[in-house]
């Protein structure tokens, strides 16, 4: 069978193209930049985009599967869900697992009301948003300052979405579900941090800024959070919304399923075993 990745040079997308390629599937990868895609040789690669339904003609083609994400530049929604959905179904595409991102958009309901076999994959958090989040503060000056320290969340390792989109894409059992994607274990950003300075060996710090001073501090210079780059609004509606979700996570982000372990037979990846992996990246 041939499974079209999209994202497949993002985040989820490298790990799931590894998984399929290693038991033994024929992968195809969707690119905007097919020459910068840096994906494996036996990978076929194919230039389209999802915000372009008419690019994904070629994509779709003979492929008997498919992993969406339903996002598009900039991590927005895409707004085309009915076309890409009806363009999938009629290139026979039978099997699609749908990465959802921070807001639903309209390819969901339009996947599920498409007669396609679908598994809908839903990370709370990504372990990879501490990358982006994170780091620069870390390499520049070992310390993080943010409100609400005591605030849980059970992120998942990246690696971890991808083993379950590929078992759901490759073996039957899965059709018409939808998978809360979360790590083995709740930690607070305090948690985080001390796990990232023994990985990297550093002093580094967690310090706690009130709710009204991190307000007036991300208002004049917005912090790296991925979080504040997609909320809506100008900097003070993005302080606000950020600020509400620390001081109000909700239950289901910080509770831990066992749905990795569940689909996959093996239990999820740690926070600590994240921190090892990517420790190069938080060092000065």
């Amino acid at each position: 069978m041939t499974i079209l990745v999209t994202g497949a040079t993002g985040t989820v997308g490298r790990h799931l193209v590894t998984h399929l390629l290693a038991a033994g599937h024929r992968v195809r990868a969707l690119s905007r930049r097919p020459g910068n895609a840096g994906l494996p040789a036996d990978v076929e690669v194919v230039r389209g985009d999802t915000t372009d339904v008419d690019s994904l003609a070629a994509a779709f083609a003979g492929a008997t599967a498919a992993h969406l994400i339903n996002f598009g530049h900039g991590y927005r929604p895409l707004d085309n869900g009915e076309e890409v959905a009806a363009a999938a179904r009629r290139a026979g595409v039978g099997r699609v697992t749908l990465l959802g991102g921070w807001a639903e958009g309209t390819l969901e309901p339009a996947v599920r009301a498409s007669g396609l076999e679908w598994t809908q994959l839903r990370p709370l958090e990504f372990m990879a948003n501490t990358l982006t989040d994170w780091g620069p503060p870390l390499r520049a000056e070992g310390v993080i300052r943010e409100p609400h320290g005591d605030r849980r969340s059970a992120a998942v390792h990246e690696a971890d979405i991808a083993a379950v989109a590929a078992t759901a894409l490759t073996t039957d059992g899965h059709a018409g579900q939808t998978y809360t994607l979360t790590g083995p274990e709740a930690l607070t950003p305090r948690d985080k941090v001390r796990h990232l300075a023994g990985a990297t060996g550093r002093d580094l710090r967690f310090e706690e800024l009130t709710p009204e001073r991190a307000r007036a501090l991300w208002t004049t210079e917005p912090p790296a959070l991925r979080i504040y780059r997609v909320a809506p609004g100008g900097p003070a509606e993005k302080a606000d919304f950020v600020l509400g979700l620390y001081g109000n996570v909700p239950e289901a982000g910080s509770t831990p399923t066992d749905v990795v372990e569940r689909v996959t037979g093996r239990p999820a990846r740690t926070f600590a075993r994240w921190a090892v992996e990517h420790a190069d990246a938080f060092r000065g």
